[in-house]
């Protein structure tokens, strides 16, 4: 219930206030396990990404935002579950696993933080070794505009949100350099789409 009104809230706002642009939505799997990566640079990166989908999206979320049991059961109505930040953490993967396992879709992003001004960072392995364990597809997802509300002389952007055709883990999981390779193929296409894109405008 909770997921379902805040995705017409959000709905409306990005609509309205900041004009959202959606496009390849056909590229998202209607059911199944999948894994949804994007790039990231502001916290208005998870409900745009998610809001416009027909399908929910789970995300991981530093555990630091479960501070009390109101914030704890808005974040886990909203499919969400904590991880530890700065450390391995086996249960964040386990869950993780367990999400998509359950055909659902997970919303990653690769990078691991926050770009804030939109540079590249290194792709972290993690969401190939999960694409890989779950034999789930990736979709990269390029989220464009978020780095402008209310900062950096956008205040109003437009916001646009592309999703890409879904890639495939073909390595083994035990390969490190193929993990890191692929995570930074997602990357890859996410920055593509990002600058076709600009180059269309």
């Amino acid at each position: 219930m909770i997921y379902a009104l805040l995705k017409i809230t959000f709905a409306m706002f990005f609509s309205i206030v900041f004009r959202a642009k959606i496009e390849g939505r056909e590229n998202m799997p209607n059911e199944g396990p999948v894994i949804l990566a994007a790039n990231h640079m502001s916290n208005w990166d998870p409900p745009l990404l998610a809001t416009f989908l027909a399908r929910p999206v789970s995300y991981m979320a530093k555990q630091e935002l479960f501070f009390n049991f109101i914030a704890d059961y808005i974040l886990r109505s909203c499919h969400s579950f904590p991880v530890k930040r700065g450390a391995a953490d086996r249960g964040a993967i386990k869950a993780a696993l367990a999400e998509l396992k359950k055909g659902r879709c997970l919303g990653v992003f690769p990078q691991g933080t926050r770009s804030r001004h939109g540079e590249r960072k290194k792709a972290e392995p993690g969401v190939a070794l999960l694409a890989a364990m779950a034999k789930a597809p990736v979709v990269p997802a390029a989220i464009i505009g978020t780095d402008h509300v209310f900062a950096n002389g956008g205040f109003l952007p437009k916001l646009r949100v592309i999703y890409g055709k879904p890639l495939m883990f073909q390595g083994e999981k035990q390969d490190k350099q193929a993990l890191q390779d692929f995570s930074q193929k997602i990357m890859d296409e996410i920055y593509a789409m990002i600058k076709n894109d600009s180059i269309s405008d």
